[in-house]
């Protein structure tokens, strides 16, 4: 490992060691260049302190306006997570008021069923699915456009391959997802759903089959993936199962159909409204020339148990979606998924799958990147207006007292850890900066299915001299029709976008490094100020550190109004939701949180505690481990499940 590999990967403990002595340095120089200035006065017998050059210097004065820096960005992260949470609840506002004055029968029934995967079919077969062909219809869909719904014959023609990568979960919870997801009135024309076990779990493939047996009718296709546990230089995760689970499903899709099938990654009790697909679908088919080159993310929303965890979780995973959400705006091109997102089969190809190693575990965001560098930038995003359910992470401890708080609290802080681990994306982003650069002027790439090659590189480099001998001048995007290189794919990609690449680097510097930066400097600042009390000001920073206090008390300000803001968002999303299960008859047991203003007042007043225990606090425990190990043990964190399943367990019982 090279010496930037390594600086590169611990970029953020470094730069957290980097402020702290820069703060002892210059606040221990100040001081004593104060104390050292006092002198005595006979006339009065006072000693009063007069400034001595002896100071920190231009030390200080980039101390204080990179203080400024950090302030500002952490001033203006609420500021456009209001904005975002503002625009995407008037939209969903402004659809659910649309939808309401029209009889969509696509929403309320069922198509005639197509043919099903047996369950006694597994992917270990290279057979390839079959597609319709009727052609796409000339749709429009703007990124933040209540999009048509293709007519049956066009929308049949995109297939939805949904990975659900799963370890140790419990049976309800996956059949609750199951149940979501094969309620959808499109599921058995377009769903090939894919359980993704882990052979390290006992029984995984015996889950897998009763369950396939259970669904069989009521998807396009349902299969199951099992992925080995003993790969060399493999992290277990959800990475490591999703590529698995896309290169044995690639073996069924045939060159000609790949460009329109959508891979979606969800968590087990992920639960995403038919709307979600509908959406992508229309988007996918309106707008041919970049299809193959989108990502489609929506925001996360925890409606599910939020009544039963302790305000502490609540808060802290409402600011997680706040995180996610806050690059879904009108206008935004740096928008990294949260949990759940999909992208074309032939994206998957040119990356060459989801990587593996221990510096991917924050799979999504790892995957954005890997999606990004590969495009030199140029990847489109699209938000989908189609929020995905999901749980608080919980230890069980609701109506346990102080104790099931604590535990409820440990929980969750072991989930910030793990996400706060994902600052090793820094590096990885850091590294494809240095090879963009290098490669700037390459734009030809050539790639092959994701199931060819274990070892497929995102988006080869061949010169065009070379490419032209093998491939007889093809055009872009075009494969050979025959020979061994039948199914390589050459495409030429657009230069870099360096405006991209610098709103990419600021989105990284406010996800792994603004919440300890912004800690070690509110506590520095506040010391700095009372070190310097009195003293005459001739490095003219003072006023920065005015504008500091006020930009802390704006921000405050700004994550009370977030709060606020989102009651309506929660509001429209889980009445949408509870609509949707009612209406498949799936609503009974099934767990709905409504907040009440009155009854969450608390939430409010547990914000300047979420900061520091779930966002400093992890974030520099993660970048302190990265000196010595870049890996974290997984852990499968606690699910809410219906209330129903139980009940029926129970009742099962002698």
């Amino acid at each position: 490992m090279s010496l930037f590999s390594w600086c590169a990967r611990r970029s953020g403990g470094l730069a957290m060691i980097a402020l702290s002595v820069l703060s002892y340095w210059v606040i221990s120089r100040e001081s004593a260049a104060i104390r050292a200035s006092y002198k005595y006065d006979p006339k009065d017998n006072l000693s009063a302190p007069r400034y001595s050059p002896n100071g920190a210097g231009a030390w200080t004065v980039l101390y204080s306006y990179y203080c400024l820096l950090i302030h500002v960005l952490v001033f203006a992260f609420p500021l456009r997570a209001c904005w975002a949470i503002w625009e995407m609840t008037t939209t969903m506002r402004k659809n659910t008021s649309k939808k309401s004055l029209k009889d969509i029968e696509f929403g309320h029934r069922r198509r005639g069923s197509s043919t099903s995967l047996s369950s006694s079919e597994t992917l270990t077969s290279s057979r390839a699915s079959s597609s319709a062909s009727s052609e796409a219809g000339d749709l429009e869909a703007d990124f933040y456009s209540d999009v048509t719904t293709p007519d049956a014959g066009v929308q049949n023609r995109v297939v939805h391959a949904i990975i659900i990568p799963n370890y140790k979960e419990e049976m309800d919870t996956l059949r609750e997802t199951l149940d979501v997801l094969a309620c959808h009135p499109q599921a058995r024309n377009s769903y090939d759903i894919y359980l993704a076990m882990e052979q390290r779990e006992n029984n995984a493939d015996v889950k897998a089959m009763s369950l396939i047996n259970e669904f069989v009718k009521k998807f396009r296709a349902i299969d199951f993936t099992l992925h080995p546990s003993d790969i060399p230089n493999e992290c277990p995760g959800k990475g490591s199962n999703v590529d698995w689970a896309a290169r044995k499903l690639s073996e069924k899709y045939a060159m000609g159909i790949r460009k329109d099938v959508i891979v979606t990654g969800i968590d087990a009790d992920s639960h995403l409204s038919s709307s979600y697909f509908t959406q992508i679908t229309a988007m996918h088919l309106s707008d041919p020339e970049s299809a193959t080159t989108t990502m489609y993310s929506a925001p996360i929303i925890f409606d599910r148990n939020a009544h039963s965890v302790p305000a502490i979780v609540r808060v802290a995973d409402i600011m997680w979606c706040a995180a996610g959400l806050s690059g879904h705006y009108i206008g935004s091109t740096i928008a990294p998924p949260t949990s759940v997102y999909s992208l074309p089969l032939q994206l998957v190809d040119r990356v060459g799958g989801w990587d593996t190693d221990s510096e991917a575990i924050g799979e999504d965001l790892h995957m954005y990147l890997k999606c990004f560098f590969a495009l030199n930038g140029n990847l489109t995003v699209r938000t989908v207006i189609s929020p995905i359910s999901q749980s608080n992470v919980t230890a069980g401890g609701y109506g346990k007292g102080v104790g099931g708080i604590v535990s409820d609290m440990r929980a969750r802080y072991k989930q910030a850890l793990r996400h706060m681990w994902g600052a090793l994306d820094t590096g990885y982003a850091l590294r494809k900066f240095v090879e963009l650069w290098q490669d700037r002027k390459h734009t030809s790439r050539t790639f092959r299915p994701l199931h060819s090659s274990r070892d497929n590189s995102a988006g080869t480099y061949i010169p065009d001299a070379q490419l032209d001998a093998i491939t007889g001048n093809l055009s872009s995007e075009q494969p050979v029709d025959s020979g061994f290189f039948s199914d390589v794919t050459h495409d030429v990609i657009q230069g870099p976008n360096y405006k991209r690449l610098f709103y990419l680097s600021h989105r990284l510097f406010e996800a792994h490094f603004l919440p300890v930066q912004m800690t070690i400097l509110v506590v520095t600042s506040t010391l700095y100020m009372l070190a310097t009390e009195g003293a005459e000001d001739i490095h003219g920073v003072s006023w920065i550190f005015a504008i500091c206090k006020y930009l802390r008390t704006v921000g405050f300000l700004e994550v009370a109004l977030y709060l606020f803001l989102y009651e309506n968002f929660h509001k429209i999303a889980v009445n949408i939701r509870e609509k949707e299960m009612n209406d498949a008859g799936l609503a009974k047991g099934m767990n709905f949180s409504h907040r009440n203003l009155k009854f969450n007042f608390i939430d409010y007043v547990m914000v300047p505690l979420v900061a520091p225990i779930y966002g400093a606090i992890p974030c520099a425990q993660a970048q302190i481990c990265h000196f010595w190990t870049v890996d974290l043990v997984y852990t499968v964190s606690k699910k809410v499940t219906r209330q129903r399943s139980k009940s029926m367990k129970a009742e099962a019982l002698p």
